[in-house]
């Protein structure tokens, strides 16, 4: 690992990467330049990273896409980085979507408050009954071949080997996020039209909200890095997980209170420094 008076970290962001509703570069330059107050800070692009990681003394995984677009490079890069001890931010042994969407199906199975979920035809009558069912891949992300189909196709759908994920559609009243450094709350958004995911707002939660959202935190014991739990308001009001975001979350900084996104900061500065004396 390389030495100086100021650690060198680098962010790795695809800045061009055009996301529905979310301006990936203009969140990650902003979020470069006051990381740049303490660090001597370089964006790369993913597919640069594993070449430039050891000039470096740490990697910040940010808004670099989905993986899937660049699978094999990710392995590899992933692959390298635990074995050269490379400190990686977030920390690449979570459970949830850095694995895949598996998460989903065994949450469900040990009966955890996520929406239902299965993988395998032999499973499909443990759903309950809706209009309608989402099928998506389980290695999917950005809502890439999701379909939305009645009960009587599903079977047709179901994939043998489980690489297909089959769940209700759920008649929600809004979605909201929980964003976390380490185990730490920092603040929450909400969409308050679930036809408009990205259209997001401050969001005051609940000492219960907070607890549903811890749970699946310490669930994944990620020691550095930053999560987002996505949920959904039921019309019954109960919360479930739509999904935990573990790898690259996208942040909404710019819409978050100007007092929680410098509380942020800070608190991104400090488990920065806390991963390099690690």
């Amino acid at each position: 690992m390389p030495s100086s008076a100021t650690p060198r970290l680098l962010l790795v962001t695809d800045l061009a990467y055009e996301a529905r509703g979310r301006r990936y570069g203009d969140e990650d330059i902003a979020l470069a330049s006051r990381l740049r107050e303490d660090f001597a800070t370089a964006l790369c692009h993913p597919l640069d990273a594993a070449a430039l990681m050891d000039a470096f003394d740490a990697v910040l995984i940010r808004n670099s896409g989905p993986v899937l677009h660049h699978q094999a490079e990710f392995d590899a890069f992933r692959a390298r980085a635990l074995a050269s001890g490379t400190r990686v931010h977030n920390q690449l042994t979570g459970s949830a979507d850095m694995a895949g969407k598996q998460y989903l199906v065994d949450l469900t199975a040990a009966g955890h408050p996520v929406i239902p979920t299965v993988d395998s035809p032999a499973d499909l009558a443990k759903l309950p009954d809706a209009p309608e069912y989402v099928v998506k891949p389980k290695q999917g992300a950005d809502s890439i071949g999701l379909r939305f189909l009645p009960r009587a196709a599903l079977a047709d759908h179901a994939t043998p080997d489980g690489t297909v994920l089959i769940q209700p559609r759920i008649d929600f009243t809004y979605e909201v996020s929980f964003y976390f450094v380490d185990d730490t709350f920092q603040y929450a958004l909400h969409a308050p039209h679930p036809d408009h995911r990205w259209v997001l707002e401050p969001y005051a939660p609940t000492p219960a909200d907070l607890t549903f959202a811890q749970h699946f935190i310490d669930w994944n014991t990620i020691d550095h890095g930053i999560q987002r739990v996505d949920a959904c308001r039921t019309r019954s009001g109960d919360l479930l997980l739509v999904e935990l975001e573990d790898l690259n979350p996208y942040l909404s900084l710019a819409l978050a209170p100007e007092h929680h996104r410098d509380a942020f900061i800070t608190h991104l500065k400090t488990s920065l420094r806390r991963l390099l004396a690690d």
